[in-house]
């Protein structure tokens, strides 16, 4: 490598390369150099005159500095990166818990409604008994309580299963389980579909949980 490769390479300190400057400055002006000048000046080596394996290791100690650096850098991105997404994560689940506390307090709520709420007639059409389900349920779980009393009942409020003794729409197993919500249990499609979606949300968590299980198992 020459020397004036050398000089373009190497890194000093500033303190270094000023007192140098300075030096030749007062030389170069007075044309004469001066005794005690040179006896008190400091003994700082031209930049051409740094070993060069002493240049190598500095510049490989600045590049390992500069990676260094940028690692720190990228990791902290990537810290901020993490935090960001967790808590965006926890925002939708939060939403999505909240909705679902929000349903199930609905259908409790409608779960609660007396039997008597509901005009007790000598038959019912089909029609009447989904809109009297849509209104226990709520919208936002009625079709797959509506899927499980098709498969389970076609909508027979007094459907009786030959083999079992399984009762009424959601099928209560034995019917007499639907006397905790009231005693006309047999010929009340209401307090049936109270009653099936209490059961649903207890054991499976929802009447569409119950559904998804159906599917899996024909019973639930």
């Amino acid at each position: 490598m020459s020397r004036m490769s050398v000089r373009g390479l190497a890194v000093v300190s500033a303190t270094a390369v000023t007192a140098v400057g300075s030096v030749a400055g007062v030389a170069s002006a007075s044309g004469t150099q001066n005794d005690d000048a040179q006896a008190t000046a400091p003994d700082t080596p031209l930049l051409a005159d740094i070993p060069v394996g002493h240049q190598a290791r500095v510049q490989t100690a600045s590049l390992t500095h500069q990676a260094d650096t940028m690692a720190v850098l990228a990791d902290a991105s990537a810290r901020k990166d993490a935090e960001q997404a967790a808590r965006v994560a926890a925002a939708r689940t939060a939403e999505a818990r909240m909705a679902d506390a929000r349903e199930r307090a609905e259908a409790k709520a409608a779960a609660g409604d007396s039997s008597a709420s509901f005009p007790v007639r000598s038959s019912y059409t089909l029609a009447q008994l989904k809109a009297m389900a849509a209104q226990i349920v709520g919208t936002g779980q009625f079709q797959c309580f509506s899927n499980i009393v098709d498969h389970e009942s076609t909508w027979n409020y007094l459907a009786v299963n030959p083999s079992s003794g399984a009762y009424g729409l959601v099928q209560a197993l034995p019917g007499s389980k639907m006397a905790s919500v009231a005693a006309d249990w047999q010929t009340n499609p209401a307090t049936q579909i109270k009653w099936g979606l209490n059961y649903m949300n207890t054991t499976y968590g929802s009447p569409c949980q119950a559904w998804a299980f159906w599917q899996v198992h024909h019973a639930y």
